[in-house]
């Protein structure tokens, strides 16, 4: 873990913030030293984890917002500002997602995902970013991804479509705001237990065992985890870090070969 105070009196604004890797963030940032922004659509979700925050002698301002209106994250930066004065760090983890055959997936099903995932991303990206450079200062953005950006996932066309055009933002914006002292980076994280997809992706325990068994280190992902390296990746630790996204899956997208089965066990000749 990074020492106390890494993050002191940093600002850091996290959608999605209030449950799963987003509450998981906001409270290893807060340990850090960081003010906190929770935005969501769900305020007693917000509520309820601002509390925590604070029970711990951090400090967390409440916004509601629905990324996908570009007026409402317009006002989620005012908030942030009016209230701190100013914003370092943005988390883009706000998401939807849900397993349905591509050719069973309604055009709502589509843009509700794209329309959170994708246009949300790009949104608050842009709000966060005018402000940096209207100031002359830099700041740092991470993005949530999924592997299956790259690799493909069956019954995930409409989550994988718009994570890879994240991915593609995220190396797009990280040259493009290079030269502003804006660094953007993503983490990847693969199966994460106690997420709110979780029960989406595997809503079985026979699906939950089918997922273990295609990770190589055995298990699922823990969201501290994920947390921890988020908060390296916003830090000065990664200060000479842009573009890059950070897979965190026990391998499992690597374990996708013809060998399988050597890998678990089976002989070779």
């Amino acid at each position: 873990m990074l020492p106390e105070g890494t993050l002191q009196d940093r600002v850091a604004i996290i959608t999605g913030g209030g449950t799963g890797l987003g509450k998981a963030m906001a409270l290893e940032f807060s340990r850090l030293g960081a003010r906190l922004v929770l935005a969501s659509r769900n305020q007693d979700n917000l509520r309820r984890a601002a509390a925590e925050i604070e029970a711990r002698g951090g400090e967390a301002l409440v916004v509601t917002v629905d990324v996908r209106h570009p007026e409402q994250v317009d006002h989620m930066v005012q908030a942030a500002l009016d209230r701190f004065g100013r914003i370092d760090i943005l988390v883009n983890n706000a998401a939807g997602n849900f397993v349905c055959p591509a050719e069973e997936l309604t055009v709502n099903g589509w843009n509700a995902v794209v329309n959170i995932v994708l246009h949300g991303t790009f949104y608050c990206t842009r709000a966060v970013a005018r402000h940096w450079i209207r100031q002359g200062r830099g700041g740092s953005i991470l993005n949530i991804l999924a592997t299956y950006a790259w690799t493909g996932g069956p019954g995930t066309v409409h989550s994988a479509a718009a994570k890879a055009g994240v991915l593609a933002m995220t190396r797009t914006l990280a040259v493009e705001w290079a030269a502003r002292g804006i660094r953007v980076n993503a983490i990847a994280p693969g199966p994460v237990d106690g997420t709110g997809a979780a029960p989406q992706l595997w809503p079985t325990e026979e699906a939950r065992q089918a997922v273990l068994a295609s990770i190589p280190l055995g298990r699922m992902g823990r969201p501290e985890e994920i947390a921890h390296a988020a908060a390296y990746l916003v830090s000065d630790y990664a200060s000479f870090i842009t573009g890059e996204v950070l897979t965190m899956d026990g391998g499992q997208w690597l374990g996708r070969g013809v060998f399988q089965g050597a890998r678990r066990g089976g002989k070779g000749s």
